[in-house]
């Protein structure tokens, strides 16, 4: 199909490639379907265009580009949403694929939520914002590390 979006303009979208937010995302739960979208010259950056609203389009990135050792823990309701089973958590890459949302603000270092990644099951492809119910991690992690200063001179 032929999606024109007011970011990118028409698009050919493959509706295997759809993934649906059964409750919607925290602000957005009347946008239930979006096109993940490989960006062609920023490797890595994955921009998740809704199929419903034309100027609404998230950046995210894969969470174990940020941390490799990304830990990703669902709750039952949130593992029940995405249709997989309750015995264990899933595994990122085998059976979800993780992103985090961005935030890019004028004038502020970039920052990604890992505190709520986008879970996509990647059989169903449905999907969910995980709120952690930990605080191992943040809603605005650094994407820059701060500067490293020299202890010698």
């Amino acid at each position: 199909m032929t999606f024109v979006s007011t970011h990118f303009g028409s698009i050919q979208v493959d509706e295997s490639s759809a993934i649906e937010f059964p409750g919607g995302l925290p602000g957005f739960e009347d946008r239930r379907r979006f096109v993940p979208l490989q960006h062609a010259q920023a490797g890595g950056l994955i921009l998740l265009q809704s199929l419903e609203r034309a100027d609404l389009c998230f950046l995210a990135l894969p969470v174990q580009v940020l941390r490799p050792d990304y830990d990703l823990v669902l709750t039952p309701e949130d593992r029940a949403a995405l249709e997989l089973p309750n015995e264990r958590q899933p595994r990122i890459g085998h059976d979800v694929a993780a992103l985090a949302i961005l935030s890019l603000q004028e004038g502020q270092d970039p920052t990604a939520n890992l505190r709520s990644p986008v879970v996509i099951h990647l059989q169903t492809h449905r999907a969910v914002q995980a709120i952690r119910p930990d605080e191992r991690y943040q809603c605005r992690e650094p994407l820059v590390p701060p500067p490293i200063e020299a202890v010698c001179s």
